[in-house]
C-alpha cells in the first residue's frame, strides 16, 4: 500500500510527477489525481516546510470519502492466490511482464503490470534477497582441494600465419594457499584438458586430494549432484595421480569460488596489453607470471601473506607425490562397427572382428596405439596411423577375403608345392598386372582341394602341352578325368579353337555324345564327332 501523504511529501520536495510515479510504483495518473487538490490550494513544490501530520489533515479534508489515507491495492489478493506460481516463474528468470501476461491469459487474473510489479516488490522481495545469501565456507585443509575452470582471455593473431585465434586459460587454484597455475590454450578438447592437468601437477610438484572441475564434456560426461559420470580419459588421469574428481554442480559457480574470482585478475594483470610471437612463448610467460606476480601478491584472505609463501610453508608437503611413471595421454571415443568391419577414430578407419558388426565399441587412442573394447573387453589393437585405414584381414570371415589373402606370392608358393607343371602355369598367368589373372591362378590352385595335387599337376601338364593352360580347360580335364588318358591333342592351327571349348571337344572319340546333341545347318554336320573328324581330316559323320 502507498500512503497518499507520502506522494504529497515527494511532490512537495520538488520531484516531478514522473519521478514520483517511478519511485513509488504508482501510475502517473494516480499521482496527478492526488496532487491536483494541493495545486488548487496554492501549494507549490519547494515552498515553506509542511509536516507529515499537516499533510495528513489536509488529505482527510480533500478526500473525506477515504477512511484510510493509504492506497489499497485491490488486485493484490488475486495475485496472492498465485504467489507460489509467481515466485517459481521469477526463479526461472521469467520477466514480470511475461508473468503478468501468463496470469491474465492462462489463469484469468485481473490487474495491470504496474500492480503486479508493486505486489512483487512488497511481497516477494524477501525471497529474492534470500536467494542471494552466500554462506562462506572455511578454507580447506592444505593439499585437500584444487578448483579448476576455463576462462576466455581474448583473441590473438599469430604473427607467423596472420590467423586470429581465441585463447582460453586453463586455471587451477589450490584452495588453501590460493597458489595458481595458468595455461593458455587454443582448444578445449580432451587432449588439451588432460595435458593441462599434467602440466599443473608438475608445476605444483604434486596433486591435491580432490579436484573440483566444471561440468565440461572433457571432464564430465553426465553431471549429477550425487553420482556424476566422469569422462574415461579424465578418470584414468585421476587414478594415475591418486586424486578424487568431485565436479561442481551444474550452473553453480559458487561451488568453486576460489577459481571463479581469479579470471578478471588474470585478464587484467597478465593478458591485456601483451604481445606474443607463439603459443609456447605465451605459456612460458603465464608460468613466470604465476610464480613471480600472482604468487607473490599479498592476499587479504591469507591475512596479508602471499600465496607462494603459504604454499611453501603449509601446502607443498601435503600434496600427493607425482608417480614415477609418466602419464600416457589417452583419448576415449565411442563408435558403431560398420558392415565393412571398421570403426572411425579421428580421421582413420580401424578394423575390428566381423562378429561385432552393428555393435557399439569403446576406442582408446594414445599417441602410438589404438585399442578397441567391447563391453569392457579388449578385442583389437592397432598401431595408430595419421590417415587412411588400418585393416587386418583376419577380422573378416575367411570366405570374404580369399582373394586378398591369396596373394601372388602365396599362389607361387602353393604352385611350387604342387609340381613343376602347375608352377609354370601359375607363373605364366601372374606375369602381368591384370587382376583377373590373379583370380584365375587362385581358381586353378583351388582345384587341388576338390581333386588332388597329383591330378592337378597332370591336368596342368596336359593343358600346357595342348597350348591352352587356362582355368576352364584345366577344370574340364579334371572333370572328365582325362589328365592321365594319354590322348594328346594333335597340334595344328585348326585344332586350337576347339580345345578352348573344353575336353569334350577334343576327346569326342572317348566320350560318346547323345544323338539329340547333333545340330545341323544346311548339309553341314555340327556335332562334336563331326567337328573332330574334320579336324583329323576324315569325312563328316552323321549322328546316329
Amino acid at each position: 500500500m502507498i500512503d497518499i501523504t507520502e506522494i504529497l511529501v515527494h511532490w512537495y520536495a520538488g520531484r516531478s510527477q514522473h519521478d514520483v510515479a517511478g519511485s513509488l510504483g504508482v501510475a502517473r495518473g494516480t499521482i496527478r489525481r492526488y496532487v491536483e487538490p494541493a495545486i488548487a490550494a496554492g501549494f507549490v513544490p519547494g515552498g515553506p516546510p509542511v509536516s507529515e501530520a499537516e499533510w495528513t489533515v489536509l488529505v482527510k479534508e480533500w478526500f473525506p470519502h477515504l477512511t484510510d489515507t493509504r492506497l489499497r491495492q485491490v488486485t493484490w489478493p488475486e495475485f496472492d492466490k498465485h504467489r507460489e506460481y509467481i515466485a517459481e516463474q521469477l526463479r526461472a528468470g521469467v520477466t514480470k511482464a511475461t508473468i503478468h501476461q501468463r496470469l491474465r491469459d492462462e489463469r484469468g487474473v485481473p490487474g495491470s503490470v504496474a500492480s503486479l510489479k508493486r505486489y512483487i516488490a512488497a511481497n516477494l522481495a524477501e525471497d529474492a534477497v534470500r536467494a542471494k545469501v552466500t554462506v562462506l565456507r572455511a578454507d580447506p585443509d592444505p593439499g585437500l582441494e584444487g578448483q579448476i575452470d576455463y576462462g576466455l582471455l581474448g583473441s590473438w593473431t599469430d604473427p607467423r600465419t596472420g590467423r586470429s585465434q581465441r585463447i582460453w586459460a586453463f586455471v587451477m587454484v589450490l584452495s588453501h594457499s590460493r597458489h595458481m597455475f595458468v595455461r593458455p590454450v587454443v582448444s578445449m578438447d580432451q587432449a588439451s584438458w588432460t595435458a593441462s592437468h599434467v602440466e599443473a601437477f608438475a608445476f605444483f610438484g604434486g596433486a591435491p586430494a580432490r579436484l573440483v572441475p566444471d561440468n565440461l564434456k572433457t571432464g564430465v560426461d553426465k553431471p549429477d549432484l550425487y553420482d556424476p559420470k566422469l569422462n574415461r580419459s579424465y578418470a584414468e588421469l585421476a587414478v594415475h595421480y591418486g586424486t578424487l574428481v568431485d565436479p561442481a554442480r551444474a550452473l553453480k559457480p559458487k561451488d568453486k569460488p576460489r577459481v571463479e574470482r581469479q579470471m578478471p585478475y588474470i585478464r587484467d594483470s597478465w593478458w591485456k596489453g601483451r604481445e606474443f610471437t607463439s603459443l609456447v612463448e605465451m605459456q612460458a610467460s603465464a608460468l613466470h607470471w604465476c610464480r613471480e606476480v600472482a604468487g607473490r601478491r599479498k592476499h587479504r584472505g591469507l591475512d596479508g601473506r602471499t600465496p607462494a609463501e603459504v604454499f611453501d610453508q603449509a601446502e607443498a608437503g601435503t600434496l600427493t607425490p607425482l608417480p614415477a611413471a609418466p602419464f600416457i595421454l589417452a583419448e576415449w571415443s565411442r563408435a558403431k562397427v560398420a558392415p565393412d568391419v571398421h570403426v572411425k577414430c579421428g580421421k582413420v578407419l580401424y578394423s575390428v572382428p566381423w562378429k561385432l558388426i552393428g555393435s557399439h565399441v569403446d576406442i582408446r587412442a594414445t599417441a602410438t596405439m589404438v585399442q578397441v573394447f567391447h563391453q569392457g573387453e579388449l578385442v583389437k589393437t592397432h598401431v595408430r596411423q595419421d590417415k587412411g585405414r588400418a585393416t587386418d584381414f583376419v577380422d573378416y570371415p575367411p570366405e570374404k577375403i580369399a582373394f586378398h589373402a591369396k596373394t601372388p606370392t602365396w599362389c607361387r608358393e602353393q604352385a611350387e608345392q604342387t609340381g613343376p607343371a602347375t608352377t609354370a602355369v601359375i607363373a605364366e598367368l601372374l606375369d602381368g598386372p591384370a587382376l583377373h589373372r590373379l583370380r584365375s591362378a587362385q581358381a586353378i590352385l583351388n582345384l587341388a582341394g576338390k581333386h588332388t595335387d597329383a591330378r592337378l599337376e597332370a591336368a596342368c601338364r596336359k593343358a600346357a602341352a595342348a597350348g591352352d593352360p587356362s582355368y576352364r580347360t584345366i577344370r574340364n580335364i579334371l572333370a572328365a578325368g582325362l589328365e592321365d588318358t594319354g590322348h594328346d591333342r594333335p597340334t595344328g592351327d585348326a585344332g586350337a579353337p576347339a580345345f578352348l571349348h573344353g575336353p569334350e571337344q577334343l576327346f569326342a572319340d572317348v566320350i560318346p555324345f547323345p544323338a539329340n546333341a547333333a545340330t545341323t545347318t544346311g548339309t553341314t554336320s555340327t556335332t562334336p564327332a563331326a567337328r573332330h573328324a574334320d579336324a583329323d581330316g576324315g569325312e563328316p559323320g552323321t549322328a546316329s
